[in-house]
């Protein structure tokens, strides 16, 4: 079975290194497959140099080795031979060299001191050991002595002696009291590195009688106390009260008071010391002085810098320590101890020597007979180390000769070995500090090629990252290696391999095409070897949607998306992690296929979030920041300072700002006198400014609280600050937005604003309120009324202006004197209507009117305008009875002209002007009466075309619903349309206004033609309706159904919406759209869709009174279109004066002719089911409105619509009918919108500027016209 081997890439660099190291040993002694090869002894295992046992516990000297074959251990002792056989506390471990010395079962320790050196042999030579010397641990007692009682004066030092018996290894000492509590150690008291106790001077609390040394010997875990000492510390004050009581009046007496000393060491004394010290340990040195204050201690190196990064001040500075000292530590360092009165210092020698240590420690070889080899062994130390070479552990000056063997100095030399040359050398450097011992061995073999590699090993890298192929060997001669790909390829050469000395191939930048089987061959002078390997590529995994920065609200969500692309051999695992740690075990965070979701997120969810891919080839990760923003915490400890009358300052501390820095802070005041728990805003600063100075008004008991702002929101507020009540004072402002109007024609009201509490400034609040007549010789009126927002003045003249002030006051006094503002009494209706009014049409749907301006003073108010009531009487082309339609427009200020638009042509008008002020309208002028002239007609109602023959058609058409004059002829245009749909020339014939009908003869059979039909007046022609029609085929011959189409397109429009329909002819289940765009604009057509296959659709959104154009187009047919139809929108409806609609006797009126209406439909119906005919329908037949057609049964179409405001007919099309007849209702002419509460408004140079709005009136019936519903339906219609 082939083993698979998966090496990620981050790890080829410490594979490559480890194959260095076993090409520099040049045997690999660890490897299984080289268990039978010979190996000299090699010492593996050994008790330190210097052994410390436990006196109580066996000893144990350890001497582990390994060779081949397993070498035999021996013992001297003492430098003599230790014969373990002899002793029966001694025992020697199987296949071991360590020993056992029975000491628990009646042995002494101290019966096997000494010096213990193990010897490890074999056939092939002897390893040794260093020389380990045994010693047991000693914890000896305190002799013991008696202490005297240490009286100290006040001030002065004290040294405590310790003096531990010296054990093995030295204790620990330590200062404790009978309470086995540690004493209180400072820089006043400190213990040094001998162990006594420093005290630079003593105080009164340091008297006690338990000072006891304690020192613990760790080998054998035992403590020893030393006897209690006992210190007295008596103060110049208590020494002479003691001598003052022994002495008489007349004696003097005296002791001087507690002085203060200069510095003086207790440790080291004199000014200069020395010290030697190891390389590689660690220098303690100390220094400790008396003085009164205590000194303060530092330490310098003459001539040079203390060593960054290994200096350490220990025991409050009084010790400098240096770890790992080296030769460069060497020289003067002064310690200098000082106190306000002076200073001391010392300097310490320092001489750092060395015990040996390596530079090259000699190594293992091993050779093929005849090969060369060299062993080197070079130490140094201070002083310089004395190199001597062993050979199997004896000195080589007396070992056996072996004449390729050459020592010189530091170096042995090997030439031209064989195999007993083998041994194992013993390489000593020693000087008066110690000394190394190291054993390496020349192994000579004869040995075949070996691969250690196992057959058929499979590695798996990824592309674009390094191969590295092992092929670890062995042989002796040292065997060469060579790579070759592939069953029969050639030998692997160039740069783009490497190839290492440990048999490694190394491809730096492996591609899909370095993949397949690699053969490595070993081969030297006594054989060859080859094994395969295999490599596989793998596509490398990426993260392809890597996470993003987020910065999320507090209790908001954050995901973050980490999306990969791996190879599909390959299986990732996606590891999360926050801040380089496992994510919080928290169920808010949701760890989905390719996200991370962290939901209410808080803010100790900020950090960086790294999505991790691992698979067993390659890891890839990347990271995102997640920051949690917040509203800002509220600022806190708000202080008030530097208070006046008028200002204060206010400080505070802000608060967190929560990831989101503070943009300004909100101060807010309440007012505790006058509003308590309102808070109003005060000002607002910066975000970095934590004070302001802030104005104040009188007579406010405030208390002021900040708010932080940043761009998430607004903190909560801070805790209020303390209150401050401000002093009393006459007000500082009056009323604000005084007026004066009267609410009846004899009474003037006069209002104000009044002050809030803080704008009284004191207690006792009024107003004083003064009026008088303008223009008129009167002395004021002043009534002082209470803390109220109006006063009413009764008995005025009519509309009267007036001078009005109104003055705050209190207790303390008034305000400045207030303003003059201009009011008026009361207003009533006008008095006369304006006169001269005339009209002067301009064309037929516009109109100018001019008025004469009424006099002021009649008006008796404010004049606010004018209004123009105007209604259409009749048509002049027809005589019939129609509801009055009164329409108003508004004309603001003193306006003596307007337009009227939306005229109807060729009709009888009448109008009345009024004048308009504030409290209403004035009486009605004499009504006058206009006429508009003619306009272009309406497209003709319908164009019907039948009995087709082989070259004729007979045409059928209705007269326009709106002639808008008199008809002066119509005119019909047609052309013929070919398979493709292309027109051919256009014909164009006259036809008096008085026909109906026309046959059109000499017509080509089989022949689809287009007509164009419009009406004429004298001013010029209409829109026009378009039909086509089809001659009929000849006999025997075929003409091909031109499909598809779409033909008569009509249109029924309101004033935002328009209704239009077609009829089709084509395959089933066609998608049609509805294309419109303004009539003569360029814009492009708007376009849209219609669902399913029905043939209507509704446009919704038109602009009011505006012409528009419309076609039908069905999807994928080659682009078909209908011809194009035009509308016009009606005009938006003008405003009432009244909305009858909304009256309550209108309402009940209502309700009761839809109650009769219900009871004539029935006695209709059972007439209808008797055979009889209803008379009233007879009446309707005879009598029918041609505009007004009720909903049809049979086809489903609509008829009329109803305003219920207006109850006039709104024209909705409908669709064609069975008998290919075309229905096309023209909307009325478009009222634009002139008047102000429209919006609609002419310029001043006479053009309209007002507003109209229209209401009924019912007038006595003209003619047969009426715009009653002439039918149930349509008064059901009228209803709703």
């Amino acid at each position: 079975m082939m083993k698979t081997i998966s090496i990620p890439t981050s790890k080829t660099s410490l594979v490559l290194f480890l194959c260095q190291i076993i090409s520099a040993l040049d045997v690999p002694l660890d490897s299984k497959l080289l268990e039978e090869l010979s190996q000299p002894p090699t010492i593996t295992q050994q008790s330190p140099k210097d052994y410390i046992v436990d006196p109580r516990e066996n000893i144990v000297i350890q001497c582990e080795a390994k060779g081949k074959p397993p070498p035999s251990f021996s013992w001297t002792r003492n430098g003599t031979h230790f014969d373990i056989d002899k002793d029966a506390q001694v025992t020697m471990k199987p296949n071991s060299g360590t020993l056992v010395i029975n000491i628990m079962n009646g042995g002494k320790a101290e019966a096997y001191e000494g010096v213990y050196q193990c010897t490890a042999r074999n056939e092939r030579g002897a390893a040794v050991s260093n020389n380990i010397v045994i010693r047991p641990s000693r914890s000896p007692l305190w002799t013991k002595e008696k202490l005297e009682p240490n009286h100290v004066r006040e001030g002065d030092s004290l040294v405590l002696h310790c003096r531990p018996p010296v054990g093995l290894p030295p204790p620990i000492i330590f200062w404790m009291d009978n309470a086995f509590q540690r004493l209180p150690q400072s820089e006043r008291v400190s213990q040094g590195l001998n162990g006594d106790l420093y005290f630079s001077n003593v105080q009164p609390e340091d008297t006690r009688e338990d000072y006891i040394c304690y020192a613990r010997f760790n080998h054998t875990q035992t403590i020893q106390q030393k006897q209690p000492i006992s210190v007295k510390v008596f103060s110049m004050d208590s020494l002479n009260d003691t001598i003052a009581a022994n002495l008489s009046d007349t004696d003097i007496y005296g002791a001087k008071p507690v002085t203060e000393r200069q510095p003086v060491l207790l440790t080291p004394t004199g000014s200069t010391s020395t010290k030697v010290e190891l390389r590689g340990n660690v220098l303690l040195l100390e220094c400790i002085a008396a003085g009164l204050p205590t000194p303060v201690i530092r330490w310098i190196k003459e001539g040079g810098e203390l060593p960054a990064n290994r200096t350490f001040f220990e025991n409050f500075k009084k010790t400098l320590k240096i770890i790992d000292v080296s030769e460069a530590d060497s020289g003067n360092y002064k310690c200098i101890a000082r106190n306000p009165l002076g200073s001391v210092h010392h300097v310490i020698s320092v001489t750092v020597k060395a015990a040996p240590y390596w530079i090259t420690a000699p190594r293992n070889l091993v050779l093929s007979p005849g090969e060369d080899g060299i062993l080197i062994c070079r130490a140094n130390g201070n002083p310089k180390p004395r190199i001597s070479w062993l050979a199997n552990g004896v000195p080589i000056a007396i070992a056996p000769e072996d004449p390729s063997r050459k020592v010189d100095g530091d170096t042995i030399i090997f030439s031209h070995v064989q195999e007993r040359s083998s041994a194992v050398y013993q390489c000593n450097a020693s000087n008066e500090y110690g000394y190394l011992l190291a054993n390496a061995f020349v192994n000579v073999l004869a040995e075949p090629p070996r691969i250690l590699t196992p057959a058929n090993k499979l590695y798996q890298v990824i592309a674009d990252s390094p191969a590295l192929l092992d092929c670890a060997y062995f042989g002796s001669p040292k065997p060469e290696i060579e790579w070759f790909k592939g069953v029969k390829g050639s030998i692997l050469r160039g740069n783009e391999y490497v190839f290492h000395d440990n048999g490694t191939l190394e491809i730096p930048v492996a591609q899909k095409s370095s993949a397949g089987t690699y053969t490595c061959v070993a081969r030297n002078e006594l054989g060859k070897i080859q094994n395969e390997v295999q490599l596989e590529i793998k596509d490398p995994t990426m993260i392809i949607k890597q996470p993003e920065y987020k910065v999320i609200q507090r209790y908001g969500q954050a995901s973050f998306e980490c999306i990969i692309k791996h190879d599909s051999t390959l299986l990732p695992t996606v590891t999360w992690l926050k801040d380089n740690d496992e994510l919080p075990d928290d169920e808010r965070f949701l760890v989905g296929k390719d996200n991370l979701t962290i939901m209410n997120v808080t803010d100790k969810d900020d950090g960086t979030y790294t999505c991790v891919v691992n698979t067993t080839l390659d890891s890839v990760s990347a990271s995102a920041v997640l920051t949690v923003v917040a509203r800002p915490n509220p600022p806190f400890d708000l202080e008030l300072t530097g208070q006046l009358e008028r200002s204060i300052e206010l400080s505070w501390i802000p608060g967190d700002e929560n990831n989101s820095p503070i943009t300004n802070f909100v101060i807010e005041y309440e007012d505790a006198l006058h509003e308590p728990g309102v808070w109003h805003y005060q000002t607002e600063v910066p975000g970095t400014q934590t004070t302001v100075q802030l104005k104040l008004s009188p007579y406010v008991n405030y208390s002021f609280r900040v708010i932080a702002v940043n761009k998430i929101g607004r903190s909560q507020p801070s805790e209020p600050s303390e209150q401050y009540l401000t002093k009393s004072a006459s007000p500082d402002e009056n009323p604000a937005n005084v007026q004066g109007i009267g609410s009846e024609p004899d009474n003037l009201v006069i209002t104000w604003e009044p002050l809030k509490g803080f704008q009284s400034n004191g207690p006792g609040l009024q107003y004083k309120v003064s009026w008088r007549q303008k223009d008129v010789d009167d002395e004021w009126t002043s009534v002082i009324v209470a803390n109220v927002s109006k006063y009413i003045v009764s008995g005025t003249p009519t509309f009267v202006p007036y001078e009005i002030k109104v003055q705050a006051l209190n207790d303390l006094g008034y305000a400045p004197e207030p303003s003059e503002v201009i009011g008026h009494s009361g207003e009533d209706l006008p008095m006369v209507a304006p006169g001269n009014v005339q009209v002067h049409v301009i064309n037929s749907t516009l109109a100018k009117v001019h008025w004469d301006p009424v006099p002021l003073k009649t008006i008796r108010g404010h004049l606010q305008g004018y209004k123009v009531y105007y209604w259409k009487v009749q048509s002049l082309s027809r005589r019939s009875r129609r509801h009055v339609e009164k329409k108003i427009l508004t004309f603001r200020g003193n306006k003596t002209f307007g337009m009227l638009p939306g005229l109807e042509p060729y009709s009888s008008y009448k109008l009345n002007v009024r004048v308009v002020n504030g409290k209403g309208e004035g009486p009605a002028s004499p009504d006058k009466v206009f006429n508009t002239p003619e306009g272009v007609p309406s497209s003709p109602s319908f164009l019907k075309i039948t009995n087709p023959t082989l070259d004729s058609l007979t045409l059928e058409w209705g007269s326009p619903t709106h002639p808008n004059g008199v008809l002066t002829s119509y005119t019909l245009k047609f052309q013929p349309i070919n398979n493709t749909h292309e027109l051919g020339p256009l014909v164009e014939i006259r036809i008096p206004a008085n026909e109906s009908s026309l046959i059109l003869k000499n017509l080509n059979y089989s022949t689809r033609y287009k007509f164009y039909f419009n009406a004429q007046t004298s001013v010029g022609s209409g829109n026009q309706i378009t039909e086509e029609a089809v001659t009929i085929m000849d006999e025997g011959k075929m003409v091909q159904p031109l499909y598809p189409r779409i033909r008569n397109v009509t249109t029924a429009a309101a004033e935002t919406y328009a209704n239009i329909s077609w009829e089709y002819e084509g395959p089933d289940h066609a998608n049609f759209y509805v294309e419109y765009g303004v009539a003569g604009s360029k814009e492009d057509w708007k376009k849209e869709i219609v669902n399913g296959s029905r043939s209507f659709f509704v446009l919704k959104g038109l602009t009011p009174g505006t012409a528009y154009k419309v076609r039908v187009g069905a999807e994928g047919l080659s682009g078909f279109r209908s011809s194009e139809d035009v509308f016009e929108t009606g005009p938006a409806m003008a405003s009432r004066q009244v909305d009858i609609a909304t009256q309550g006797w209108f309402i009940g009126l209502m309700c009761a002719v839809a109650l009769l209406i219900l009871i004539l439909l029935i006695v209709c119906f059972i007439r209808r089911n008797k055979g009889g005919k209803y008379p009233v329908k007879e009446k309707e037949d005879a009598h029918a409105d041609p505009e007004i057609q009720p909903m049809k049964e049979d086809d489903g179409t609509f008829g009329e619509y109803s305003d219920a405001e207006d109850h006039k007919p709104l024209k909705k099309g409908s669709r064609t009918p069975s008998d290919r007849t075309v229905k096309k209702e023209d909307s009325d002419d478009s009222l634009v919108d002139y008047g102000e509460g429209v919006n609609g408004q002419f310029n001043e140079d006479g053009s309209f500027i007002g507003q109209y709005s229209g209401k009924k009136e019912k007038e006595p019936a003209e003619g047969n016209e009426s715009s009653e519903a002439p039918s149930p339906v349509n008064a059901m219609n009228s209803f709703v």
